[in-house]
């Protein structure tokens, strides 16, 4: 099984340095669209408790 996780986390990053190579804007796109998820998540989080805090 270690040596089926580590073909396809291999297979993973070698696709994710392909993208990068051959399209660049588009991997900067897709970070920043999910670093946008993150924080947006992030925010949520906190307005939750801002929000069980002041009752």
């Amino acid at each position: 099984m270690k040596v089926v996780k580590r073909i396809v986390i291999g297979l993973v990053i070698a696709f994710a340095v392909f993208y990068l190579v051959t399209r660049p804007q588009d991997a900067a796109n897709a970070v920043q669209g999910v670093i946008g998820a993150i924080w947006g998540a992030g925010a949520a989080v906190v307005d939750f408790f801002a929000a069980l805090v002041s009752g």
